[in-house]
């Protein structure tokens, strides 16, 4: 039978719409703090992204900083500023990351048990509320602050692991990238309207009102997420019966969500998981490497001022957002129309998001003075790495639909001990020596996922793994 309509009238494209905002104002809310740092501290800056480890910040740049901020007089009468050295925000920064690798695997089973929606919106309200509680942590001293960071870092964490559960009840086999990819390209535009819109609330109102606003309207979002949002097809009361019918049956193949008990010793000896989780590692190194050292490369090797640094920083965002949807498409083409089969089609977006950025990042250095060619090269790099999005990203839900949520939480815990290693060894590598250092950092990436690569595609699968059927659960 002919899947009834995917059009934007579905209520799975509705449901697509609910998680890409709810993704967007969770990454606008974790990297609020990153742009507002700038204008909470008058001393120097860690540039970069939420999660940024300290370099040795330019002097230059914080000073355009301080006098970009000095000139608004009515912005200095009313929000408070820090003498916060350059290591202490970096560690206020960093803090987010420790909360949000201990919540993700704890969010996937959780969402297994209770479902999806309680999960999402629980930890969507809880962020909300502690994004609300920055200014007065910030008075109170760094240690709240930090404290406060950490605890939004356990909240968010459950957020992805949820819409993944979500999703196993919801997407057909051959819609999941398309669907997975517009929800996921909210986290990217999130990020890029965050940056964007809280610099010019920074200046017109006070970074104060960053977290006000970026909270008040989390937490207006979570009303509309319990109401609008459905478990499942099976519970929703306005979706056409041609619709769930068609859900309900593409699935009927996986199984039901999982019970107290999971497979743990089958997991642990599977390969094909292996394999994504030995790839997400590696991509997302490299993804975690651009985005927290972008800005500084750009500033203390091409000596980009902060007006173009800010722009240019959050250029690949749009990239990266456009890509995930764009991968999603092809990805689905290509199944629906049967030219490539399940692991083929996975193991070639992941080749595609891994080996072309990984290129790019090897031509860096040998590209010499001519900024406008790297600048370039690193956005191409972060909007092509958005193609394992249809690729290593989604595989979870081929191989174990009834675990995709815990199995996701096991593999970003992996990719989040990388984007927490990959910084400080940049930060090592430049310490050395500034030229050398960027290239030898360009090169560990790129081998780093030129080595993922080769072990997903020898090990990676697209079928339903025997442990992963709901009769192998009953042993």
């Amino acid at each position: 039978a002919l899947p009834p309509s995917a059009g934007l009238c579905s209520t799975r494209a509705g449901l697509a719409l609910l998680l890409h905002i709810s993704l967007f104002l969770a990454y606008a809310l974790r990297v609020s703090l990153s742009i507002a740092i700038v204008a909470m501290t008058n001393s120097s800056h860690p540039h970069g992204w939420s999660g940024s480890t300290p370099h040795s910040s330019h002097p230059g740049f914080a000073q355009d900083v301080r006098d970009f901020y000095l000139t608004d007089v009515f912005y200095l009468l009313q929000a408070p500023m820090y003498n916060w050295s350059a290591e202490t925000q970096g560690i206020v920064l960093s803090s987010f990351f420790y909360g949000y690798g201990l919540t993700q695997a704890l969010g996937g089973y959780c969402s297994g048990l209770f479902g999806g929606k309680p999960v999402l919106g629980i930890g969507l309200l809880l962020s909300s509320l502690l994004t609300l509680l920055v200014p007065p942590a910030a008075e109170l001293g760094i240690g709240f602050l930090i404290g406060l960071q950490v605890l939004l870092g356990l909240a968010e964490g459950v957020i992805f692991p949820a819409q993944y559960t979500i999703w196993a009840k919801w997407a057909p086999p051959l819609e999941r990238s398309k669907l997975m990819n517009i929800a996921d390209a909210g986290c990217t535009f999130g990020t890029f309207f965050a940056l964007l819109v809280a610099g010019i609330i920074c200046q017109s109102l006070g970074w104060p009102f960053v977290f006000y606003i970026f909270g008040d309207v989390g937490c207006a979002w979570c009303l509309c997420w319990f109401l609008f949002m459905y478990e499942d097809p099976a519970h929703h009361p306005w979706i056409n019966a041609r619709e769930r019918e068609y859900i309900v049956s593409s699935l009927a193949h996986q199984g039901s969500s999982h019970g107290l008990s999971l497979p743990l010793v089958a997991m642990a000896k599977s390969l094909p998981l292996w394999a994504i989780t030995i790839a997400c590692f590696c991509t997302d190194w490299m993804f975690y490497m651009l985005l927290t050292s972008m800005p500084t490369f750009l500033s203390d090797v091409l000596h980009f001022d902060l007006r173009e640094n800010g722009l240019l920083s959050s250029l690949p965002y749009v990239g990266n957002g456009l890509g995930h949807i764009l991968a999603g498409l092809l990805a689905d083409f290509l199944l629906a129309r049967q030219v490539l089969g399940t692991a083929a089609v996975r193991k070639l977006f992941s080749a595609l998001g891994m080996l072309l950025p990984a290129a790019f990042l090897v031509a860096v250095p040998y590209i010499g003075c001519s900024s406008t060619v790297v600048v370039v090269l690193l956005t191409l790099a972060l909007t092509i790495i958005s193609m394992t999005g249809a690729g290593i990203n989604i595989n979870h839900m081929d191989i174990a639909p009834r675990y995709a949520g815990f199995l996701l939480g096991i593999t970003s815990t992996f990719g989040i001990v990388a984007g927490i290693i990959a910084p400080t060894a940049v930060g090592l590598l430049i310490g050395q020596d500034l030229q050398s250092g960027w290239r030898n950092a360009f090169f560990l990436s790129a081998a780093l996922n030129l080595f993922g690569l080769i072990f997903y595609v020898a090990f990676g699968s697209g079928t339903i793994q025997d442990w992963a059927r709901e009769d192998a659960a009953v042993q």
